[in-house]
């Protein structure tokens, strides 16, 4: 099972927010590149970034920030990059600058044509971001719930050629209430393309119970706040996660 620390960009600073509310942050740090440096030192294997700013315009508001923070840790692990990207251009841009995978979330829903033209583009470096609520999905920063099920578009969107399924339940994203085990697996059990879980992770064994269910499908977990709060340590999670795997 692979570990992801998150590192959410709002405003150059690495923050997180609760239930994907701009208004409701904690600010980390003011320095992206040094937390990013920090978890490659505890043996982080990827990392994941959000640009917030981004998600909300539309449109790339922390690249500065990623550069950095490629350009210090790019040549040793993968990073993952979502939020605001919209175009074929802005993801070139990204992929250029060092970035291993882009993530498509809103646009991949509003516009299934210019994911479907990205993973022909791009082979290998498009996963699909899927942020859902009671299993509905959720576009723009989360501020729009849509009619449409996550496994539905999943499977639509696996025909594309993504590589992977970051799938984030948004009820409890920075709650601290545990990782959604049910929905993640039926995601994962209906989908080819492996699965990425998100959102809720509170403890070590939230880590524990998705291991049980990484031959389903779920290949990684991404974590933010409660590595950012001390709940998780990250080195002895992957090693957890590593034994139960083995």
């Amino acid at each position: 099972m692979l570990l992801i620390p998150a590192i959410d960009l709002k405003d150059g600073r690495c923050v997180r927010l609760k239930q994907g509310d701009m208004n409701d942050e904690t600010v980390f740090s003011d320095d992206p590149e040094a937390v990013a440096r920090q978890w490659v030192e505890q043996g982080a294997r990827r990392l994941h970034l959000v640009d917030l700013n981004g998600a909300v315009a539309g449109k790339p508001r922390n690249e500065s920030a990623i550069r950095a923070i490629v350009d210090a840790v790019g040549s040793t692990i993968p990073v993952q990059v979502g939020g605001g990207i919209r175009d074929l251009d802005t993801i070139e841009r990204y992929l250029d600058d060092g970035v291993s995978y882009v993530i498509i979330g809103t646009a991949a829903v509003k516009n299934p044509g210019f994911l479907h033209d990205a993973c022909s583009a791009f082979p290998g470096q498009i996963i699909v971001g899927l942020d859902a609520r009671d299993g509905k999905v959720a576009t723009d920063g989360w501020s729009k719930l849509t009619g449409h099920d996550a496994l539905d578009l999943g499977r639509k969107f696996e025909g594309y050629g993504i590589e992977a399924v970051i799938y984030t339940d948004i009820g409890r994203d920075g709650m601290l209430t545990g990782v959604n085990i049910e929905a993640t697996l039926r995601l994962a059990r209906g989908l080819r393309v492996p699965v990425i879980a998100s959102g809720g992770f509170a403890s070590l064994e939230d880590v524990e119970r998705l291991c049980e269910i990484e031959d389903e499908g779920v290949e990684g977990a991404i974590l933010g706040r409660a590595l950012y709060e001390g709940k998780i340590d990250f080195r002895e999670a992957q090693q957890r996660a590593d034994e139960l795997g083995n």
